[in-house]
């Protein structure tokens, strides 16, 4: 197979491209490296499409592996033929070689291994080649009462020789393919109730069908839930009648002969009991495969927005972190994030000492100048918001509140790295710092969670742990690289995740600076133990030095290019040092970009990121994402009506629509079908995590805690 022309077609690129990017992931480039800094090489594709890349290399180099040992397998039987070998080397998937290697695997014993061990092959050839003769009387010679390795009647020899028909009917790569096909386009899903007396969130799948070729993903994976979880049975069924139609078709040649009746039932007796339990089990793989798929690109852009949000800057914050009987843990966080004070308070039930917790927070706004109280939105954060839109009301400061989504928090809390980073705090005390930091940088804060415990998926639980693991890690990754990493400040967390570094190397990086003191420069970063020249150049273009001894360093050229960037300073008349400000308008100063370019001996892409990375330098491209809302009154669920126009952040978005927070404690649902005016796909088409959206009050079903929203005002 030409690996770069198959991934090339499948990914609408052009096979040089995807060339270009192979020679570049062997030479041991990470992704964020080559979408950044290799962009000539491989024609600007983006980091979404240079890890579609990657991940169909691993699984096409993967099947031409398992080709290998196939084709090994086979010829070590003395079975290989010019045809196996061609079928083989042109299978496209796991699944079709599986099939054209089945005949040949070595099998447990089976009804038709022990009919062949009792002589009865020659029987089975002559049913299945239609000979003239009658079936019972040909059975005869077959009988051997006397032998124990033998049938010792006709019905015995019959039956075993049905059996080894049956089996290699099973074994055929081509029928299974078929059957496969048809199973896929004209099955039908179909869930029962275990009991249907029993009450539980499945209620809806108690009695439910939908073609195969219908199904949406996050129906897949709640009916896969709800059997695991015993409260449904699942099948499919399949157009039976079709496929033994498709199969006599196939096999009976002559259906006059006596030898038909016999065939026909090993025919249905192969399918039945043989093809159609495997068959169903791989349509369901694959449709779960397909849904977690779909699941997974969902979490993972979901994510993408919740870091990409932007941070609110130069901020003192008070994280709470609201709790009823354990009550509610304060951290004031200065603007750098360094925690000034941690507190107790109890306004919640069963204490309600609403007086005491209200003085207390009064007293830490006057002496610390807290600017914003962030407030999970876990347990008693209804309360909480309550207590806090009171208290704001009797203090002179303008200080505002934000609700902030604390998914993880505990989690993290209750991590090594956060014993690491607060030895002497309790996880109380832990989570509501993470709360406060994750208003000042989300990103910095949120790389310290297992991106699967950020609750912004559906299902996360459920599907291939590793291959979601591993996406969502690629997201992280994207989006620190994205953004840069201040040296000097970042954590060993926030460094594991930049390219080229690894969490060794991240923290020995903390190591260094701790002992040595601030980087003055990238090149410094060479006398870190393990981090190598390669290492360097994938990470040195992420990492920004405010303040060094290299102004460049502070931008995100890569050192390979500051020669390029040096060159275009001088010729626009400018100076290294003019760039810790900016410099606007020297991309229209540089003149034509494709002289410049080859007068320099750098590509025009490579230029064009220099131009526009010296007109603002470390510029944070999550300037441009909308800003969270702050708040500075509290609505109650009893308070909304019908019709109502609301400003809400998206919280998550899922395959069937999007929960909205609308300022009070349960979020709305907007369906897909209340979303826009023209038809859409996905909800992912209008909406992403961290959205800002006006929404109108559908309904409000105050008993089941269900509000319904709609984006159509």
């Amino acid at each position: 197979m030409d690996i770069a022309k198959q991934i090339a077609t499948e990914l609408t690129i052009e096979p040089w491209q995807v060339e270009a990017v192979i020679t570049l992931i062997d030479e041991g480039n990470t992704i964020p490296f080559i979408a950044r800094y290799r962009k000539e090489k491989h024609g600007a594709l983006n980091d979404e499409q240079l890890r579609a890349l990657n991940e169909r290399l691993a699984y096409l180099r993967n099947l031409e592996e398992k080709k290998q040992q196939v084709l090994k397998s086979i010829e070590e039987q003395g079975k290989l033929t010019d045809q196996i070998r061609k079928n083989i080397e042109e299978a496209m998937t796991q699944v079709a070689v599986d099939d054209i290697y089945r005949p040949f695997r070595p099998k447990r014993r089976t009804r038709a291994t022990i009919a062949k061990e009792k002589g009865l092959e020659p029987l089975a050839v002559f049913i299945v080649t239609q000979r003239d003769g009658d079936v019972p009387t040909e059975a005869l010679k077959y009988v051997h009462p006397e032998k124990e390795e033998a049938a010792h009647t006709v019905e015995e020899a019959i039956t075993g020789a049905q059996d080894i028909i049956a089996e290699v009917i099973a074994d055929s790569a081509a029928f299974r393919e078929f059957i496969r096909g048809l199973t896929r386009r004209e099955g039908t899903l179909i869930s029962k109730a275990k009991d249907e007396k029993e009450a539980s969130v499945y209620e809806m799948y108690y009695d439910f069908s939908e073609p195969v070729a219908k199904m949406q993903g996050y129906r897949v994976l709640a009916i896969n839930r709800g059997e695991a979880e015993k409260f449904l049975v699942v099948k499919i069924d399949a157009p039976v009648e079709r496929i033994l139609g498709y199969l006599e078709r196939r096999l009976v040649k002559k259906p006059e002969s006596q030898t038909t009746p016999y065939l026909k039932a090993a025919i249905a007796d192969s399918y039945t009991r043989l093809m159609a339990p495997s068959i169903e089990r791989e349509v369901r793989n694959e449709l779960t495969e397909a849904a977690e798929d779909g699941a997974i690109k969902v979490f993972g852009k979901n994510l993408e927005q919740l870091f990409m949000q932007p941070p609110i800057a130069g901020k003192v914050v008070l994280g709470w972190d609201p709790a009823f009987r354990t009550g509610c843990k304060l951290a004031v966080v200065d603007a750098q994030g360094k925690v000034l004070h941690t507190v107790v308070v109890y306004p919640t039930m069963p204490q309600n000492k609403v007086r005491e917790a209200k003085d207390t927070v009064k007293k830490l706004i006057d002496k610390y100048h807290i600017d914003l109280i962030s407030v999970g939105n876990g347990t008693a954060s209804r309360e909480s918001e309550q207590i806090i839109v009171e208290m704001l009301k009797e203090v002179k400061r303008p200080v505002a509140y934000v609700i902030t989504n604390e998914a993880g928090a505990s989690v993290y809390s209750a991590s090594k790295l956060a014993t690491e980073e607060f030895p002497n705090f309790d996880v109380g005390q832990r989570s509501a710092v993470s709360i406060a930091r994750r208003v000042q940088d989300p990103l910095a804060e949120l790389v310290k969670i297992d991106p699967k415990s950020i609750g912004v998926g559906q299902y996360q639980h459920d599907m291939n742990q590793k291959k979601l693991g591993e996406a969502l890690d690629g997201v992280v990754e994207d989006c620190v690289n994205h953004v840069g990493v201040d040296l000097n400040t970042a954590s060993a967390s926030l460094l594991s995740y930049v390219a080229g570094i690894s969490k060794p190397i991240a923290k020995n990086i903390v190591t260094y600076r701790e002992e040595s003191g601030a980087f003055k420069n990238r090149r410094e970063l060479l006398k870190v133990p393990k981090l190598g020249p390669k290492a360097y150049e994938q990470c040195a273009g992420f990492l920004r030095i405010r303040g060094g001894s290299d102004p460049l360093d502070a931008t995100s050229v890569h050192p390979e290019s500051y020669d390029a960037a040096k060159a275009i300073l001088s010729k626009c008349g400018y100076a290294p040092e003019d760039v810790r400000g900016g410099i606007p308008g020297i991309s229209k100063k540089a003149g034509n970009v494709k002289k410049l370019a080859a007068e320099l001996e750098i590509g025009e892409l490579t230029l064009k990121d220099i131009l526009k990375e010296l007109e603002k330098p470390g510029r944070d491209p999550r300037e441009d994402m909308p800003k969270p809302i702050l708040r500075t009154d509290v609505l109650e669920m009893k308070d909304l009506k019908e019709g109502m126009i609301l400003k809400g952040t998206v919280r998550n978005v899922i395959d069937f629509g999007a929960f909205v927070d609308i300022g009070v404690h349960q979020d709305g649902l907007v369906h897909i079908s209340e979303m826009s005016d023209h038809f859409i796909k996905h909800p992912l088409e209008a909406v992403s995590v961290g959205d800002i959206v006006e929404v109108r009050v559908l309904g409000v079903d105050l008993k089941k805690k269900r509000i319904s929203l709609s984006m159509k005002l």
